[in-house]
């Protein structure tokens, strides 16, 4: 008799506790939700960031405080939030870099397809191939011409190990076939510091980052990553029609949650995004950063991850260590 009671009650919490669950998901949000940024204030990353995170707020009726959380290629402030409670209260912010860090980094705290739920892109941005404007090199053959006359000489830019800086100008190197150094930064700002003042020969850099450098004249745009031009830069060439012949890196920006964040709470947070996304002054600051949207469900955006995972992982584990 005990036995059966002890079943019994068992079996009533369990009942009432998924009967509980999609209330959870619609009472959320009740109180401030924190995004955390892994790079540094500025950064293309916190850019978009800021740009859905305040609209979300507004949406959801609830304060979104955006706190970078830099270093280590994105790694310490992705390790926060992979050990933060799954409740929805604390997102996280990242880029293509985000895939590669387990081929660059013996040891990750945290599983990088396994501890994170995919929520949704927030955009496509073209990064652009920038030297200073006091450079000789004028074009993408001369760069690779440079680079090929003094190998391991010319070095370029990254806003740190792992980046998606770092991942796009290793893939132009592998393709290319040239050899440079690279030298990794804290973030973009710095980055761009450095190429300016041609402390740095070259770096490839969001474009949203990198247009009031371009602007002012402080930096040469050279080519664009991606398969078309970008509508930020229409006059500057992709890479492919620059002289590498099939070349393309996209550049993504997304919005994660700890695994275990309830499915009810992922999905209202994708559908907020959605419509964000879709607001006449949100589509209009992006065609203005050049940035192009990237609309997927929970469950898309998980295999994408994992697609990246495999094929730029390959790219980076061959890279110069």
């Amino acid at each position: 008799m005990k036995r059966f009671l002890f079943v019994a009650v068992t079996a009533l919490v369990a009942a009432t506790a998924w009967a509980q669950a999609p209330a959870a998901g619609q009472d959320y949000p009740n109180k401030i939700i924190k995004i955390i940024v892994p790079f540094t204030a500025g950064s293309a990353t916190d850019i978009m960031a800021r740009i859905v995170g305040e609209r979300l707020g507004a949406s959801m009726g609830q304060s979104i405080v955006v706190e970078n959380r830099p270093g280590a290629g994105g790694t310490l402030g992705a390790a926060q939030v992979a050990k933060s409670d799954p409740d929805g209260y604390t997102l996280l912010v990242v880029s293509t870099g985000h895939v590669v860090n387990p081929a660059l980094y013996g040891s990750l705290p945290y599983d990088t397809v396994g501890d994170f739920a995919g929520i949704s892109p927030l955009a496509a941005l073209p990064s652009v191939l920038v030297v200073g404007a006091g450079s000789p090199i004028k074009s993408v053959n001369e760069l690779i011409a440079a680079a090929k006359a003094k190998p391991g000489q010319l070095n370029y830019a990254s806003a740190g190990v792992g980046s998606a800086t770092h991942v796009n100008a290793e893939k132009f190197r592998a393709v290319s076939g040239i050899q440079v150094t690279h030298i990794p930064f804290k973030g973009t700002p710095e980055t761009i510091v450095e190429v300016s003042s041609g402390r740095v020969d070259f770096m490839f850099t969001p474009v949203l980052a990198s247009i009031p450098s371009i602007r002012d004249n402080r930096m040469r745009a050279l080519a664009v990553s991606t398969a078309k031009r970008s509508t930020a830069l229409p006059d500057v060439p992709t890479v492919a029609e620059a002289g590498v012949p099939g070349f393309v890196f996209d550049f993504w920006i997304g919005l994660l949650a700890p695994a275990k964040t309830p499915r009810p709470i992922i999905n209202k947070l994708n559908a907020e995004v959605r419509k964000v996304m879709a607001q006449p002054e949100v589509i209009e600051r992006m065609v203005k950063l050049g940035a192009e949207p990237m609309p997927m469900t929970p469950e898309r955006f998980d295999a994408y991850i994992k697609e990246e995972y495999t094929t730029l992982g390959a790219i980076m584990k061959a890279a110069p260590k």
